[in-house]
Order: C-alpha cells, then sequence, then structure tokens
C-alpha cells in the first residue's frame, strides 16, 4: 500500500474527520489516479485511507478514518445501500430525488440521481472514476434498476485530469423523462439538461414559492434564471395571477412554456423572455412596473472562495434591482448556489443591496437544498445552496 506522509500540523481536519487532503498540504509520497492511499501524519500517525488524485489541488479524498477498513467493492457497496437508505427517512415529495451526494454520503466525487426507474450519475474525481464498474453494479443492485445513465461532463472532472464521459454506463432507452414533484410535473432531458438533467435540490423552495403565492394571493410574479420554469409553474400552482419568466436559454424557455401547459394552465398567465436579466431588471424600472414576488436563483457565479469578491459584485447588484420592483409588502426569494459564498456572506450581500436599493424588509426564512442533498457535521461545504426569503416593509 502507497502511503501518502503530510506536513506538521496539516494532519488537524482529517482528525477530525474532514475528508480532503489538499496538495500543499502533502509533504511526501504519490500514487496513481484514483489509487487507495494510507494517509499518515507528519510523524507517522495513521489518519485515512484516500483516494489519491495526483493532478487536483484536492490531492486525496478519504474514504474511511478506520485503519482496518479495507477499501475494496463491498465496502463501497455498503456505503451506497446506507445512503440509499438514508433517503427513505427524509420526507421527498417526489418521484425523483439525489441518492448519492459525494463526500456527505461518503463516497467523495459521486453524485447519483434518481427520475423514476432511471439512474443518472456524476463520476467526478479519480477515485469514484477508478471504480466507477463497481460503483454502477452497486447502484443497479441496491435500487433494483437496469437503467443507469452518466453525465460525467462537469468542470469538476476536468480539474481532476479525467476527459468527459457520457452515456448510457447500463441499459438503454430514451432519455427524455417526465417527474413529479408534489402537485405538479415537470419534464427533463438527462443527456442534456443541466447537472443530471434538473435542479432537484430547489424541491422543497418550489413548495415553499407556491405556498407563499397561495397564502399572500400574488397577482404579479417574475421568475429570473428561470431555467424550465420550475418556479413559474410553483407559482401558477399557488394560484398567482400572471409570471413573468426570463433566461437567456431558448431551449430552456421552450421547456417552461410547454410545462405551464403540462400541468394545466392558460398559456396566457405567463410570459416568457429570452434576455438578460440584468438588462431586463434595470428595464422594467424604468418602465415603472411592479411585481408582487421576485425569484432570483442564478447559476453559479463563484465556483471557489477566489471567486468570492467579483461574485458578490455580481450577487449584490441584481439583488438591489430585485428588491427595487418588488410592492411594499413584496417577497424576494434570492439564491446563491456558489460554494465560494457561504450563507452569512451571502446575508450580507443582501443587505448591502438592500442598503443601496433604499428598500429595508423582514427576513422570513432561510432556504437551503431538499434534504436528499445533505450538509453533514464533518463537511460543512456541503452546504453550496443557501437562500433568504425578504418581505418588503
Amino acid at each position: 500500500m502507497k502511503i501518502i506522509r503530510l506536513r506538521d500540523g496539516k494532519e488537524r481536519s482529517l482528525l477530525r474527520r474532514h475528508p480532503w487532503i489538499f496538495d500543499s498540504a502533502v509533504a511526501k509520497g504519490g500514487a496513481d489516479a484514483g489509487e487507495t492511499v494510507r494517509v499518515e501524519s507528519h510523524a507517522g500517525q495513521f489518519l485515512a485511507w484516500a483516494a489519491f488524485s495526483p493532478l487536483s489541488k484536492i490531492r486525496a479524498r478519504a474514504w474511511s478514518f478506520d485503519e482496518t477498513q479495507r477499501i475494496d467493492a463491498p465496502f463501497l457497496e455498503s456505503l451506497v445501500h446506507k445512503a440509499i437508505q438514508a433517503r427513505a427517512r427524509f420526507d421527498i415529495q417526489s418521484d425523483a430525488m439525489r441518492l448519492i451526494h459525494g463526500e456527505s454520503d461518503g463516497l467523495p466525487g459521486l453524485v447519483v440521481d434518481r427520475y423514476g426507474d432511471t439512474l443518472v450519475a456524476q463520476f467526478l474525481s479519480s477515485g469514484v472514476e477508478r471504480w466507477k464498474a463497481q460503483l454502477a453494479d452497486a447502484l443497479l443492485q441496491c435500487t433494483g434498476l437496469t437503467r443507469l445513465y452518466e453525465r460525467s461532463d462537469t468542470s469538476s472532472r476536468q480539474r481532476e485530469g479525467l476527459p468527459p464521459a457520457t452515456g448510457w454506463l447500463r441499459g438503454s432507452g430514451p432519455t427524455e423523462l417526465t417527474l413529479r414533484e408534489h402537485d405538479w410535473q415537470l419534464t427533463l432531458d438527462i443527456a442534456t439538461g443541466h447537472k443530471t438533467g434538473f435542479y432537484l435540490d430547489q424541491r422543497d423552495s418550489r413548495k415553499q414559492f407556491a405556498d407563499h403565492a397561495r397564502r399572500l394571493s400574488f397577482e404579479r410574479v417574475l421568475n429570473c434564471f428561470c431555467y424550465t420554469g420550475g418556479f413559474t409553474v410553483a407559482a401558477l400552482h399557488g394560484g398567482a395571477q400572471h409570471v413573468t419568466s426570463i433566461d437567456s436559454s431558448a431551449p430552456a424557455l421552450a421547456r417552461a412554456q410547454a410545462h405551464v401547459v403540462l400541468n394545466g394552465f392558460a398559456p396566457e398567465r405567463a410570459d416568457f423572455l429570452d434576455a438578460d436579466v440584468n438588462a431586463s431588471l434595470r428595464s422594467f424600472i424604468e418602465q415603472g412596473r411592479s411585481f408582487d414576488a421576485i425569484v432570483l436563483d442564478p447559476p453559479k457565479f463563484a465556483p471557489t472562495a477566489a471567486h468570492a469578491d467579483r461574485a458578490a459584485r455580481a450577487y449584490k447588484d441584481i439583488n438591489r434591482l430585485a428588491l427595487k420592483l418588488l410592492v411594499p409588502g413584496g417577497v424576494l426569494f434570492t439564491f446563491s448556489c456558489s460554494g465560494g459564498i457561504n450563507a452569512d456572506l451571502f446575508h450580507k450581500i443582501v443587505a448591502s443591496a438592500g442598503m443601496d436599493a433604499g428598500i429595508d424588509g423582514y427576513i422570513t426564512q432561510r432556504l437551503g437544498g431538499a434534504p436528499d442533498h445533505p450538509m453533514t457535521i464533518n463537511f460543512p461545504e456541503g452546504e453550496y445552496l443557501k437562500g433568504l426569503v425578504v418581505m418588503t416593509k
């Protein structure tokens, strides 16, 4: 077994069972991509068994902190089984859910979503790439399914030095699917949609938005960065009279329009703009338009903390403009999915946006990812999605 030895004092995070070992922490040692290594402190103390990534800043990802644990196919199958069992204890009002959430489920770099009878997986690190065949077998064994599609085409995989990989790993069939979420339906294409095909992490926030629309009787709603219209459908389901949705992707907007019809709503209750969100918000202000509720669910502005300053300015700008467009007593659902922006910083950004807009409001709720996208005690970085519900005064 190959050994990597850490620099003096760099063992503290592993003693707290944090799974990441950065390149700057390694004093000596190496291995092939994905190979299991024994991680030791500067003094030679065992710390973890980990998968080595020779080209990544995250040089190794811990599989286990138990010195007696053997890292093999049965061990990985046990982790898959445990993660799937956990989902049965969560309240998930959908036939689509995240089954494996990377480090939070002890499988660093592995993401697996279930859409009905189809699994979609992303193998994003050297460790899970090396065990891909065994993990694919375990996923089908533990779920009883036969269809597994791969969407390993993200930038995080590139940082591991791994080429993109997409297509059927097990089974075959159509990639166009329909999912049920709460009381509505949505469609996706697992071959072309964002992430594994859809944003399952916002499931419960969409339900919260529908509940707000019902309780507060929204008339005019604005859904920014709407993608395929999940929040649009939620607003209409909650009784909103009209929803304006903005995105810069024509295919996504076409699917969003189809979702309105699929769920039985009159097409005239929804407008769709293929446009830049910032420019649209400024134009609405100039036109004197206002809205009872606005959703801001932008793409990732800050993938790492190094991008935080620039991202903070972008988040502040869109929130400032949105707050100006809300009627008194209006509601803003605002989100950041950037790992480089933590919850406290996001709160400060929104507060600063309110100051610049001359708008004060009550923060009535903090939102996060649905429970099948868990953050754990030992891996707070799992909290990538954070949101605030602001009701203007």
